[in-house]
């Protein structure tokens, strides 16, 4: 079983339109209304995958019950959601069909109060020790302590479980001191996290200041891994237009997969990259079309680097 965490859960809503422009009112074309959040959108790829996944973190509201009558129907899929008095926020990427841009509006999430926080953390500790690998996803909502991501990296590693950190700014820094086993910020990210700008360098500063592993994701670029094993470069066949939300998530998902099955970097890279870009062009954030993921993943691109001085 696989174990993914997202704090800040979300009901994802995205918004087709002809042409988005400012300050006019557009005719919505399509709705299309699906579970989010970092970490859920890294379980339903894993479930599609075939691979046991559960997902914790915590929901509330109408739009938390909305997300969990969702993912009650995926297959492979079990929900260890913590319930919260606050409204679970939602997420709304608008798609505008003509130039192919998508716009994002993401809403703060609930405040958690202390007994939420410690529900969360009893849960934590009964779901662990049977997992084969955790991802830690997201953004905090508020009340949640800074540092949550750096306790939960120790609890893992304590049970000795592979565990993949994917978030931002100081939960970011705090977490990898903790030491994870595998950190995937964006370049924006990682440049905050240590300063440098160079893509290489920052994976390899990343590392000395505690990630086991780094993969860095370039946009359309694709994807810079920085491992013990060794440093590689993925990158898509063609540069992929399309909504990119949950491309990212997907990215994760096949680098979790190739880990618990036990695949050589260069394979788990080029599966990410080609999950990620089949996210972008699936109309709906999150998901993929499988027969296009597998054409993708036949082309996708992956050569060795040498290491920055």
């Amino acid at each position: 079983m696989i174990l993914t965490v997202t704090l800040n859960t979300a009901l994802d809503l995205t918004y087709r339109v002809r042409s988005l422009r400012p300050h006019t009112s557009h005719r919505v074309t399509e709705v299309i209304e699906r579970p989010g959040g970092k970490g859920v959108n890294v379980a339903r790829v894993l479930a599609a995958l075939g691979h046991e996944t559960t997902v914790t973190g915590f929901v509330g509201g109408a739009t938390g019950r909305a997300i969990r009558d969702r993912l009650s129907g995926t297959p492979g899929l079990t929900d260890a959601l913590v319930p919260v008095a606050g409204a679970t926020r939602r997420t709304i990427a608008i798609v505008d069909e003509l130039s192919g841009d998508t716009t994002q509006l993401n809403e703060p999430g609930p405040q958690i109060a202390p007994t939420e926080w410690g529900a969360f953390l009893d849960r934590y500790e009964e779901l662990v020790p049977g997992a084969s690998a955790v991802a830690l996803c997201g953004s905090l909502p508020p009340g949640v302590p800074v540092g949550a991501y750096a306790n939960l990296v120790r609890a893992a590693r304590a049970h000795g479980v592979f565990v993949l950190l994917d978030t931002s700014g100081e939960p970011l820094r705090r977490g990898v001191a903790a030491r994870p086993d595998l950190i995937k910020p964006n370049a924006d990210e990682l440049a905050e996290l240590t300063g440098s700008h160079e893509p290489l360098r920052a994976t390899q500063d990343a590392r000395r200041r505690g990630a086991h592993a780094v993969v860095a994701s370039l946009g359309a670029d694709g994807l810079l891994a920085a491992t013990p094993q060794g440093r590689w470069r993925a990158a898509p066949p063609a540069r992929i237009h399309g909504n990119p939300t949950g491309a990212g998530d997907s990215a994760v998902a096949g680098l979790l997969s190739g880990l618990v099955e036990r695949l050589p970097w260069p394979e788990r890279l080029a599966r990410a990259v080609a999950l990620s870009a089949a996210t972008v062009r699936a109309p709906a954030a999150g998901e993929f079309d499988p027969a296009e993921y597998e054409e993708l993943r036949g082309r996708v691109v992956v050569a060795g680097v040498v290491s920055a001085a």
